[in-house]
């Protein structure tokens, strides 16, 4: 009876598991604020470290590669940080700055950040703002330091230096933003890939997606943000809220995405501005954003027709051409006006996002090493398909490696006993002859 008991725990810690992960599709589950309560806050990563960002670069704190980080940042503050970088490995380093809800901004406050070397020259930079759109929402934004032979500076192994410095209107919110950091590396090609752009490219927007919209509610961050894949996708997203989404995007492939708010019968009020939606790479580089007025009429934007994900689209000038060097994860917010509830209410609207990705994967440019997070995985294609997050697949993943040990170690008791019973049968029937 004991030994049944063991079972039935083990048996009911791997059936909660295994109903864990299957609550994961397009579940409901993601809870939405009522009208009249608060917004639900920012999901940060649940693995990131504290850390502080110093006033000068002699003090700097190091970022590891492959770790994440929250910081907090003041009005026109500038802080610098320290990576330790070879030249064997590219280098992104990302901000996500999550100002405090319903604070006042202008359309030039914004944040840069960039990587600097040990002589303070600019390895590259990043600077984003809210623009037209004049409300607080989270901004994310890379810097780089890309190995490149022909390339005169910025090469060297050694310290470097990540420098984060926000930009304050006079009369914005003073308070201080939340930052979200991240670390990553990329490795070099084995070989040198083309470093030529296409003129010519598919730029015509394909036939438009039509069906019944699917539900799925976006998440409150990168951290939690909703898969995505090739579809139509309904949200609810209230006045003043963001909604994270994420796309599995491989090489060769091509992304178009819209977002259609919903009519309203509450009312005819024109609101500018009133939907952004953005779009940010694998590494939370910015790559595009678009912003929609809204009249109580059913209202659509589209992205602008972005290139095929390909390596050499890194050497173009153009940021929203750059952006699409790499495989992985691409990440769509979209955010809902403050303004719609005076005009509207506070309830939530209709949002359904129209995913299009074109193109068959094509091979990888020939990485020499893991890519990482810069490569999309049949794993990563399940989690497209169930709606996973990010932080559903790593919690599932920790249940796994949980159920694992606890069959390894299962195994290995039953190995022994099956061993020491052979052991004594062997012996009784010796002393037997």
């Amino acid at each position: 009876m004991r030994k049944r008991a063991g079972i039935g725990r083990r048996a009911g810690a791997l059936i909660a598991a295994v109903a864990a992960v299957g609550t994961v599709a397009g579940s409901p589950a993601r809870a939405r604020a009522a009208v009249g309560e608060a917004l639900p806050p920012y999901t940060f990563d649940s693995a990131a470290q504290p850390v502080r960002g110093a006033l000068s670069s002699s003090d700097a704190r190091p970022l590891e590669a492959g770790q994440a980080y929250r910081d907090t940042l003041g009005k026109n503050g500038k802080v610098y940080y320290r990576v330790a970088l070879d030249n064997k490995r590219n280098t992104y380093v990302s901000v996500v700055a999550v100002p405090r809800p319903g604070g006042t901004v202008d359309h030039g406050d914004g944040f840069q950040v960039s990587i600097q070397d040990d002589s303070g020259t600019e390895c590259g930079d990043q600077r984003v703002s809210f623009s037209s759109a004049r409300y607080a929402r989270p901004l994310a934004a890379y810097a780089r330091r890309v190995v490149n032979p022909d390339s005169s500076g910025c090469q060297e192994p050694g310290n470097y230096y990540v420098v984060v410095e926000r930009t304050t209107k006079e009369g914005s919110d003073p308070a201080d933003w939340d930052l979200e950091i991240r670390h990553l590396s990329e490795p070099l090609l084995k070989k040198a890939g083309p470093t030529g752009i296409p003129e010519a490219w598919p730029s015509a927007t394909p036939a438009p997606l039509t069906g019944d919209p699917k539900r799925r509610q976006g998440g409150s961050g990168v951290h939690d943000a909703a898969s995505l894949t090739r579809g139509e996708w309904r949200s609810d997203i209230r006045p003043g809220q963001t909604l994270f989404y994420r796309v599995p995007l491989d090489w060769g492939q091509q992304l178009f995405a819209t977002a259609e708010l919903g009519s309203s019968a509450t009312g005819d009020a024109y609101v500018s501005s009133a939907l952004v939606l953005s779009l940010d790479n694998p590494a939370l580089g910015h790559v595009d954003d678009e912003t929609l007025g809204y009249s109580g009429k059913q209202a659509t934007l589209a992205l602008g027709p972005q290139r095929p994900v390909a390596h050499e689209n890194r050497t173009s000038y153009n940021e929203a051409t750059s952006g699409m060097r790499f495989a992985g994860w691409y990440y769509l917010s979209a955010t809902l006006s403050p303004e719609i509830a005076k005009e509207y209410g506070d309830g939530p609207v209709p949002l359904t996002l129209r995913v299009n990705v074109l193109n068959a994967a094509k091979g990888e440019p020939g990485y020499d090493g893991d890519p990482g997070p810069f490569a999309v995985t049949p794993d990563d294609r399940k989690a497209a398909e169930k709606g996973a997050s990010g932080a559903q697949t790593a919690a599932a993943a920790e249940r796994g490696d949980s159920m694992r040990l606890v069959a390894a170690a299962g195994i290995g008791t039953g190995t022994v006993l099956l061993l020491g019973l052979g052991a004594w049968t062997l012996v009784a029937r010796r002393r037997a002859a």
